[in-house]
């Protein structure tokens, strides 16, 4: 059974009455949002206070990543922004379109970010060095070829020294790619379609599944081939799970919902942890880790997003 977590350590109230949809974190003591009219925030944590607030657009902020000093937004409406540091705020450096209108939330590995480009390929840009690396994966089409639909979510990872992304698709199947050979090794039809968050571990070998069901899809690789295997379904209480997150050091994964509740597990055994319900109204929109202690709680945190314009800040499980 779930038990009674502890309240959060903080609550940060958006002023962007649309509330946060994205978060990331900045070498820890920095927090960022990206919200539904398109405008960043920035808190401070050690003092609490949004230092900082601008637009990016119009459009809501589907995700948002921070190199050392460089800031990376992207738009429902397929934008991406690259954004330099510069004295107390940020300035515009480069803006591509994806020509990808949804919800796919890009993702960054090393300097690669993964993004979805059109309706059905995923674009690779190396931030650093706009001029280096780029590379488009394309699924083969052809009579055989399942119908894939939208690109749903993504997820990089490097498993034995090489570079792999997994797409999800609104038809249900996933596609992993070998970023070293530009080529598909593995297309694998999940029985549950429209899934909308995804995430991977290759140091265990499992990942995690969420879409509009109540079920969570775990699953793995097999090593040698690098093909899907489907390990299980786990079920939580209410359907609809809008993101999912293992941390970094492999003990927790939570999982936020369309009915605004968090879910902690265990990430070895998988059992439930927590149940967590700060956020009365509204979806779980993101979840965030910061990588290493927050200098005023001398603790890892995790930051949570809700439709009800409140991030949540939590001390859990360290």
């Amino acid at each position: 059974m779930a038990v009674l977590p502890p309240d959060p350590v903080y609550v940060l109230r958006c002023p962007d009455k649309a509330g946060p949809n994205s978060l990331c974190f900045h070498q820890n003591d920095r927090l960022l949002a990206g919200t539904l009219k398109g405008n960043v925030l920035l808190w401070d944590l050690q003092t609490n206070r949004s230092s900082l607030r601008f637009s990016v657009g119009s459009q809501p902020i589907i995700t948002l990543h921070h190199t050392h000093d460089l800031l990376i937004s992207q738009e429902k409406d397929g934008t991406i922004t690259l954004w330099s540091m510069e004295n107390a705020g940020y300035t515009r450096h480069r803006t591509f379109n994806t020509q990808h209108i949804g919800f796919c939330r890009s993702v960054l590995l090393d300097n690669l970010l993964f993004y979805p480009s059109g309706e059905d390929s995923v674009g690779i840009l190396h931030v650093n060095d706009p001029n280096g690396f780029s590379q488009t994966l394309v699924p083969t089409k052809d009579k055989q070829s399942p119908k894939l639909g939208m690109v749903a979510c993504l997820k990089a990872f490097k498993f034995a020294a090489k570079y792999y992304v997994l797409a999800g698709y609104e038809s249900g199947h996933f596609i992993t790619w070998d970023i070293d050979l530009g080529k598909v090794v593995d297309v694998h039809a999940m029985r549950q379609k429209n899934s909308m968050a995804l995430d991977y571990d290759p140091c265990t070998n499992r990942g995690i599944i969420g879409g509009f069901s109540e079920n969570l899809t775990v699953f793995s690789y097999q090593p040698e081939t690098m093909k899907v295997q489907p390990c299980g379904d786990m079920s939580v209480k209410n359907p609809g799970i809008n993101c999912i997150r293992i941390r970094s050091d492999l003990k927790i994964l939570s999982t936020g919902g369309l009915d605004g509740r968090i879910r902690m597990f265990s990430w070895k055994s998988l059992r439930p942890l927590a149940v967590l319900t700060e956020h009365k109204t509204g979806a779980i929109m993101d979840i965030s880790y910061s990588t290493d202690k927050v200098t005023i709680w001398k603790s890892p945190i995790m930051a949570v997003a809700g439709m009800d314009s409140v991030i949540s800040l939590w001390d859990l499980y360290n």
